[in-house]
């Protein structure tokens, strides 16, 4: 089943309505039969067919007969490194269409370009590009901004970035860029506990860019403080920070007990155990608070074999990144269909929990839910179709069909 668009990026689009008919996945129900009515870039109806208003009947090009196809909006990827053998580090147009082109294929609408910590000049030339290519046309996933993935670390936990690299926490960078680049950057991932975190966390707040905790050393106390500074979010959950003991909650227990803080989560079977994610989820999701996030790196839609994160090596083995030195995680080789699949097959969510966390809840962070995340009337048609397995057979980005096999 398949909406009557099926156009090529770039393609010039006809001004008509498109449909698609199966079970329809809304902000807060599923619809066994529903209709999705889209022109150019804005959705017109979602609802029961009972309910689609003549004159969108009319300029229907086709009625698709109901299936067991469903629609569920388009994947916000907020911490994203790469793929199809790239690296976000390594930005050049042809490079982000490669890196976007691929995981529009994979159901992502709309991601955050997430680098990792390196030299400042280095970062200046990403910030540079993405802010290149986010004033062009940006035919597949949308580049939202960048996530700045350090270099505010604590050097204890470096996990794949190269601590060479790592610094304090400096607010002048961060003015400096955002003067630059205004609205460009969307996410900061520090250490809290690091000399100079807290005032960078209060003006990440004044900004409101999302200031997150990771490849951190913090202990519970610390967390708290930098969440009354403004902290609200944590990166790869479990990864990368203290873990929780029932006597020493660490970063990891301020994560789950604190309903302020909001958690990420890569659903891949290797960087977190199902059973540790339906924890996760029995606390975070009533709230909105759980992201599912990829961490992909440069390897992911490829196969095994030799790649780099940033600048290190590192070694794909049946799809498990590490670094070829110390054999750290590197990232993961995930999509965010894989991820949405063993969040409902292995995990246990509910399809609407799976698709609130892929979707309304990363859109809620970066403050863009008033036009994508789910599937309402005057949103973008920001749109994946799947069949009964999960597997996807259509995505569209604003409107407009991407590829032409998944």
């Amino acid at each position: 089943m398949t909406g009557a668009n099926s156009h090529k990026p770039g393609s010039q689009r006809e001004q008509h309505v498109s449909l698609l008919r199966g079970r329809l996945l809304l902000s807060n129900e599923m619809l066994e039969d529903g209709v999705l009515a889209w022109s150019d870039e804005k959705i017109l109806y979602a609802g029961v067919p009972e309910g689609l208003p003549e004159q969108i009947r009319r300029e229907a090009v086709s009625m698709p007969e109901p299936e067991r196809g469903l629609i569920v909006p388009g994947f916000i990827d907020i911490h994203v490194h790469g793929g199809n053998g790239e690296d976000f580090m390594d930005a050049s147009p042809e490079v982000l269409d490669k890196i976007t082109s691929f995981h529009s294929t994979q159901g992502t609408t709309a991601m955050l370009a997430t680098s990792m910590t390196a030299p400042k000049e280095r970062l200046d030339s990403v910030l540079a590009e993405v802010a290149r290519y986010r004033s062009g046309e940006m035919p597949y996933a949308q580049l939202e901004g960048v996530h700045l993935e350090g270099p505010f670390f604590s050097p204890k936990w470096p996990g794949a970035q190269n601590p060479e690299h790592i610094i304090l926490p400096d607010v002048s960078w961060l003015e400096a860029w955002e003067k630059q680049y205004p609205g460009l950057i969307r996410q900061v991932t520090l250490a809290p506990e690091r000399e100079g975190a807290l005032e960078v966390i209060s003006w990440l707040r004044e900004q409101r860019i999302t200031a997150a905790l990771g490849h951190t050393d913090a202990t519970y106390e610390e967390v708290e403080r930098a969440v009354e500074a403004g902290l609200h979010h944590a990166v790869h959950t479990f990864n990368a920070m203290t873990p929780l003991h029932h006597r020493l909650p660490g970063a990891a227990g301020a994560v789950l007990s604190d309903p302020r803080i909001s958690a990420e989560v890569i659903a891949d079977g290797i960087h977190v155990h199902p059973a540790v994610i339906s924890i996760l989820a029995q606390l975070k999701q009533h709230s909105d608070q759980l992201v599912l996030i990829t961490d992909a790196m440069s390897a992911a839609g490829l196969d095994d074999g030799e790649y780099k994160i940033g600048d290190l090596p590192v070694i794909v083995k049946h799809g498990e990144a590490r670094l070829k030195d110390g054999g750290a995680l590197a990232g993961s080789t995930l999509t965010m269909i894989r991820g949405f699949r063993y969040l409902v097959q292995e995990v246990g969510l509910s399809l609407n929990a799976a698709s609130r966390a892929a979707s309304l809840t990363p859109a809620r962070l970066l403050g863009i839910d008033h036009r994508t995340g789910s599937l309402a009337q005057g949103k973008q048609a920001d749109i994946v179709l799947l069949n009964a397995e999960l597997d996807i057979e259509g995505v569209w980005v604003k409107g407009r069909r991407v590829g032409e096999s998944y």
